[in-house]
């Protein structure tokens, strides 16, 4: 993508304080793809309360690697939610990788679940159900209503980082204190 320069991709979007909207309140979201059609993004910090393991057994899949049966399953967004995405690093050579910055990938394919359960699957995973989309321009005009503060990713707040403390965290990283903005206008 030579566009880059003017979107978004392998960037976090933080919720501002004042963004209400159930699906996003108080998210930090990795964007895996944007450009003029619309963008795509993972919730990164929405654990819901499943281990990988239902997954797994739900696709009859072996386990060979107990501990991949206690990987936390996340809610990445609102779209599709019974569908899967494992967003990774490296990116490996999984079918169907989205490649998204030099070393992170979203794959969607059987054959990463399988290599996480036989415990050869990528170092670095968040495993998500659904995912964040937004149509042609409209993720533009939420960040011009101060919806969204946007951040460069890194592997700390994607992947190592207690769920609770990405929001903040992400915020931390161009000096915000989400704590010190108010969720209501004129109320300081």
């Amino acid at each position: 993508m030579q566009e880059t320069n003017n979107f978004l991709t392998e960037q976090c979007l933080i919720a501002m304080p004042a963004l209400e909207d159930p699906n996003f309140s108080q998210t930090v979201t990795y964007l895996c793809q944007h450009s003029a059609e619309g963008a795509l993004g993972i919730v990164v910090n929405r654990p819901l309360n499943m281990p990988l393991k239902e997954i797994l057994d739900s696709m009859e899949i072996t386990i060979e690697d107990q501990s991949a049966a206690e990987i936390p399953v996340f809610l990445g967004g609102p779209v599709q939610p019974e569908r899967g995405f494992i967003l990774h690093s490296p990116i490996g050579a999984w079918e169907g990788t989205l490649t998204v910055g030099h070393d992170i990938g979203l794959t969607a394919s059987r054959d990463i679940l399988t290599a996480i359960a036989n415990g050869t699957g990528p170092e670095k995973i968040l495993v998500a159900l659904g995912y964040a989309g937004w149509g042609a321009g409209q993720l533009e005009q939420e960040i011009m209503e101060n919806a969204w503060l946007t951040v460069p990713a890194d592997s700390e707040i994607l992947f190592d980082l207690p769920p609770a403390e990405r929001w903040k965290a992400a915020a931390a990283r161009i000096g915000i204190n989400l704590d010190l903005l108010s969720s209501q206008a004129g109320h300081g």
